[in-house]
């Protein structure tokens, strides 16, 4: 029989069998296995995986860095939203010269994205897993002067602290008071390029400013950057300039 003819009639049976209906050969009911420190290891499975479990193990312990002090999330400055928020911002300006497209101004990211804290002493690769265990990439955005005036009222009404960097945003009550880019006062006229992440640019945690804005996609992934960071920094040190400022802030609360 010719190929061509041949091919045809295969294609032809597997979309017919797709059709065909199926019919149950037997249902067999299994004993629920509850997952408890009681349950045994199986000791064939554990030999399977034990040089993947090893290597991984090594690599997961890899030493980066170290701080001195505990890398945490909480208040509107956290030391470790500054600090992620700044490598973004690194990362992204890094990309943006080698591929000769326009300078990043500033980044934001968001506080609900950095899952937990970092203790003091040495920081570990799986330390960045468990902060950023998301496979989120960098991108940057390009807002004209309406969108970044959307930024800062975003900022105004939700007073979250979500780490910025290059960006002073300072409200009192619901008024706001101070809104800079790199240390210059925001300017509606001009055209700004903003590191985030994929997800806040397609308008995850109500930044809406995002949606609809020209993405520039830089392949890096969020956590190996982190990772890549930390790596170059032998010893940590944290930011203490104030980005965030929301004086007599509204139904403030302990994590915020």
């Amino acid at each position: 029989m010719n190929y061509k003819y041949w091919s045809a009639a295969v294609v032809l049976f597997a979309f017919t069998a797709c059709r065909a209906p199926l019919a149950v050969s037997g249902v067999q009911t299994q004993k629920n296995i509850s997952i408890a420190e009681t349950l045994t290891e199986d000791p064939e499975f554990v030999q399977v995986i034990a040089p993947y479990k090893k290597d991984l193990d090594s690599k997961m312990n890899t030493r980066l860095s170290y701080t001195s002090v505990d890398l945490n999330k909480q208040g509107d400055n956290s030391n470790l939203g500054n600090l992620l928020a700044d490598f973004t911002l690194q990362g992204a300006a890094e990309w943006a010269k080698a591929n000769d497209r326009p300078a990043v101004d500033a980044a934001v990211i968001n506080i609900g994205g950095i899952r937990t804290s970092i203790g003091k002493g040495d920081i570990l690769t799986r330390h960045i897993y468990e902060v950023m265990p998301f496979e989120n990439e960098v991108v940057i955005m390009k807002l004209d002067g309406t969108r970044m005036e959307q930024l800062f009222e975003f900022y105004r009404k939700f007073q979250k602290n979500n780490p910025v960097s290059g960006l002073v945003i300072e409200t009192d009550g619901t008024v706001l008071v101070t809104n800079k880019i790199n240390g210059d006062a925001f300017d509606k006229s001009k055209t700004y390029y903003i590191a985030t992440s994929d997800y806040l640019a397609g308008g995850g945690d109500n930044m809406q400013f995002f949606v609809g804005a020209e993405l520039i996609k830089t392949g890096i992934r969020m956590r190996d950057l982190f990772i890549e960071k930390f790596k170059a920094m032998p010893e940590v040190k944290e930011p203490t300039d104030r980005r965030l400022q929301f004086k007599n802030k509204p139904n403030r609360t302990d994590n915020e």
